[in-house]
């Protein structure tokens, strides 16, 4: 796992404005724990590592894309561990998203800025489970992209807001849909590094 994705998502937790008390105690937690484990990005530290994830909405805001997590059996936003090519952390959860649900690159708009944090227990990730300290970002899905299914995943389907499968997800949707309202555009991240201006289980994998 190299350095700079280290000291990127270090970077962006420390000057990330959380929404609430509740998120604040665990961007602390996250920035302690990388503080701490130079190795802490990697899928292989343990008891618990960083995750990147994206709630990807369509244009409308109406919808949200899921994918049905083949060794979670349920439904859950894309994303997952960061890889050593990975540079930054938003680059990660945009090769997760692009992995998980077929679209290109050029296809989905995503928000450098995390939308919120979840850290969950995995049962199924190393011996014997791991936490995993999972950063959410948003993005949305360009009007006419066209999804489809990863070997990781049952299927990949558009769920309405007001009808997700996992009421889990309903609280990070809202949070989705507020911070978007709040900023009122997106950015497309280059999964290099860089960020360019466009008009944007509970396992994270």
């Amino acid at each position: 796992m190299t350095g700079s994705l280290h000291a990127d998502a270090l970077a962006l937790l420390r000057s990330w404005v959380p929404p609430s008390p509740e998120q604040a105690a665990l961007r602390d937690r996250y920035v302690d724990h990388l503080r701490g484990r130079p190795d802490g990005m990697a899928r292989s530290c343990a008891p618990e590592h960083v995750t990147a994830s994206v709630l990807v909405l369509d244009e409308a805001r109406t919808q949200l894309l899921l994918t049905h997590h083949a060794k979670s059996g349920r439904w859950f936003q894309l994303g997952g561990h960061t890889e050593p090519a990975d540079a930054t952390l938003a680059g990660a959860a945009l090769r997760e998203a692009v992995e998980e649900s077929g679209i290109g690159e050029a296809d989905l708009d995503l928000d450098p800025v995390p939308a919120l944090l979840d850290a969950h227990h995995v049962p199924f990730c190393g011996d014997g489970g791991v936490w995993h300290l999972d950063v959410m970002f948003r993005a949305v899905a360009r009007v006419g992209a066209a999804h489809s299914v990863s070997e990781e995943s049952l299927d990949v389907r558009w769920w309405p807001l007001d009808s997700l499968p996992n009421p889990e997800l309903v609280p990070f949707a809202a949070l989705a849909l507020a911070r978007d309202q709040s900023t009122g555009s997106l950015s497309m991240v280059d999964p290099g590094g860089g960020a360019s201006s466009a008009a944007a289980d509970q396992p994270s994998r």
